[in-house]
């Protein structure tokens, strides 16, 4: 009868102190087993300095590996400016031995890029002659002016009441 009092008063104040208990319980398990594997590893790292010189190696390695392939890309792209290098040599000795000969090299410097690359290039179209087209309106034509535009003359209204005396 007394439990049962007891029960009944404190019922579920018990009930929750008891969850709160097993939820920390939980928490505090696993923050210890945690601990406890840190210290293990550390121990482990500690005696076994094999597995320590072998991380070393396998990093030095990939260090190296990554260098050689740096160095590979450092050599490709030299190697490409000293073509590029050659290729402006080259268009420049021309242009000078055809202005030895008379010729324009305005007209070498647009046939060069043709030359080295055989295929339809989009970068050759030539674009249209001015001279072809007419133009649209008469040179003395501006559309700031206000002259020239023809019938139609746009004037603001006029401010203020439209209509006077009150």
């Amino acid at each position: 009868m007394i439990v049962g009092s007891l029960l009944a008063t404190y019922g579920w104040y018990i009930v929750f102190s008891c969850i709160l208990l097993y939820v920390v319980f939980q928490k505090l398990s696993t923050r210890l087993r945690a601990l406890r594997q840190r210290q293990l590893d550390q121990a482990a790292a500690a005696v076994e300095p094999d597995v320590v010189v072998k991380r070393q190696e396998a990093l030095a390695a990939a260090r190296l590996k990554m260098q050689e392939e740096l160095n590979a890309q450092v050599e490709k792209h030299k190697e490409k400016l000293r073509q590029l290098e050659e290729q402006k040599r080259r268009q420049k000795i021309e242009m000078w031995d055809s202005m030895q000969e008379g010729k324009s090299y305005k007209g070498n410097a647009r046939r060069l890029p043709e030359e080295d690359s055989p295929g339809p290039s989009t970068s050759s179209v030539l674009p249209k002659r001015k001279s072809d087209r007419k133009p649209l309106r008469g040179g003395g034509y501006n559309p700031l002016s206000g002259e020239g535009g023809g019938a139609c003359s746009w004037r603001p209204g006029r401010r203020g009441p439209t209509s006077g005396g009150g």
